[in-house]
């Protein structure tokens, strides 16, 4: 694969076969520092991962890393946010993370986040949500809170179809309502289209299905509004219980069969869905009765952080957007720019995503020395000022400390096995 700016390192591709990832001991997997914080949480990260992969497989296995830039570090060297290079290696190599990235404000720009997702086609944004003991919560009992979230990626209201009051592109869709259906809006309104698929809901769903059935789980949950959009979220609520039924009806039951038709729910997952402003108090009040959401874009978005909050925040909320030809592990916070070059930010999201990212690869043992190494280091109370300024008898850590501290405690546990 032929580049214009990047520097490939020696090592092998990923590649896949029969929709299953083959994975060398030496993988090139690009990756995107980010902007504002991006370069310290980068720097801590993957001093991280570079350990857990050395110590559980004594030094047999090794990511070759690649940079790729977009945002701000991108404009410098490319003259634009995202460039093809970025893109191309995505697609070529199949995995990749990157750091926080900031979208500038006005200009047209749009999200570099959500273009990454449409463009690579990654449909499936991933959150697994829990509680690490000992760090603060602003709820009584955030340990039964362990849930992961499945939001489809390119749909809804930011597949972007949008114009701006007073527009011709508003004034035109405002004609065409008026004519054809009869649809009168204020002439100052601005307009956005909500498309959703049978195609796009019923492939995030499926893989949502597909995770709680090969990981045992008890339950997914269809999270819409489709009492009142009943031909967008209402529509994916069917279409979810219809792939649920027609492609795994042997391994789930919907959970109106249990209540009302007393069917057994022994060995298969629970089907449910909920109305999204009830979730919300769901969430807070029944976690426990929860395992896997499915649900559209907008309200994954506002559902992934606003659970992320229950156990700690988004400094310690992982996440993936995931597609069936490439994936992208990535912090899930913002690039925080005020503290930049600080080495003063939390790096565990970006660190918890290594650790997605090390079990997508079936580097399984890998994943599990580095969750044993951050669990036991926050444990211990070696936080960063995020989490220090709420535990008592903390002791704070920069960012490039906790990563040290995290390092050292992986190789502890590699030694005790």
């Amino acid at each position: 694969m032929r580049y214009e700016k990047l520097i490939q390192p020696a090592g092998e591709n990923i590649i896949i076969e029969d929709g299953e990832l083959k994975v060398p001991d030496n993988p090139i997997i690009p990756f995107i520092e980010g902007d504002g914080t991006g370069p310290d949480i980068w720097t801590a990260a993957v001093r991280v991962f570079d350990a857990a992969v050395a110590f559980a497989y004594d030094g047999r296995r090794r990511i070759r890393w690649l940079e790729t830039y977009a945002g701000e570090k991108a404009l410098e060297r490319y003259g634009e946010y995202l460039p093809q290079d970025t893109l191309d290696a995505i697609r070529h190599y199949k995995v990749a993370i990157k750091g926080p990235l900031t979208t500038p404000v006005g200009g047209g720009i749009r999200s570099l986040n959500v273009t990454l997702r449409q463009e690579l086609d990654l449909y499936a944004c991933i959150r697994p949500v829990r509680h690490f003991q000992g760090v603060p919560s602003p709820v009584t009992h955030p340990e039964k809170l362990n849930v992961v979230i499945f939001r489809e990626n390119t749909e809804d209201l930011y597949a972007g179809i949008e114009w701006p009051a007073f527009s011709p592109g508003a004034t035109q869709m405002m004609h065409f309502l008026q004519q054809t259906f009869d649809i009168a809006l204020r002439p100052d309104s601005g307009i956005g289209i909500k498309p959703m698929s049978a195609t796009g809901t019923k492939r995030l769903v499926r893989r949502a299905v597909k995770y709680a059935i090969e990981e045992g789980l008890p339950s997914v949950t269809l999270v819409h509004k489709g009492n009142i959009l009943k031909y967008t979220e209402g529509a994916f609520r069917d279409w979810g219980y219809a792939v649920a039924q027609q492609e795994f009806g042997g391994s789930t039951v919907t959970e109106k069969d249990v209540q009302e038709k007393d069917a057994s729910a022994e060995g298969k997952v629970v089907i449910k869905d909920r109305i999204a402003d009830s979730m919300f108090q769901q969430l807070l009040i029944r976690p426990e009765d929860y395992s896997v959401f499915a649900m559209p874009n907008l309200n994954g978005d506002y559902f992934s952080d606003a659970a992320a909050a229950q156990v700690g925040g988004l400094g310690m909320a992982p996440g993936a957007n995931v597609g069936d030809d490439a994936a992208i592990f990535e912090a899930t916070h913002g690039s925080a720019p005020k503290y930049a070059g600080q080495d003063k930010v939390n790096p565990s999201s970006l660190i918890l995503s290594g650790q997605m990212m090390l079990c997508h690869l079936g580097w399984h043992e890998a994943g599990d020395l580095l969750m044993k190494g951050i669990e036991q280091t926050i444990q211990e109370k070696r936080v960063t000022y995020d989490l220090a300024r709420q535990m008592q008898g903390s002791t704070l850590l920069k960012c490039s400390e906790f990563a040290t501290a995290v390092v050292a405690k992986i190789k502890q546990l590699s030694h005790a096995r």
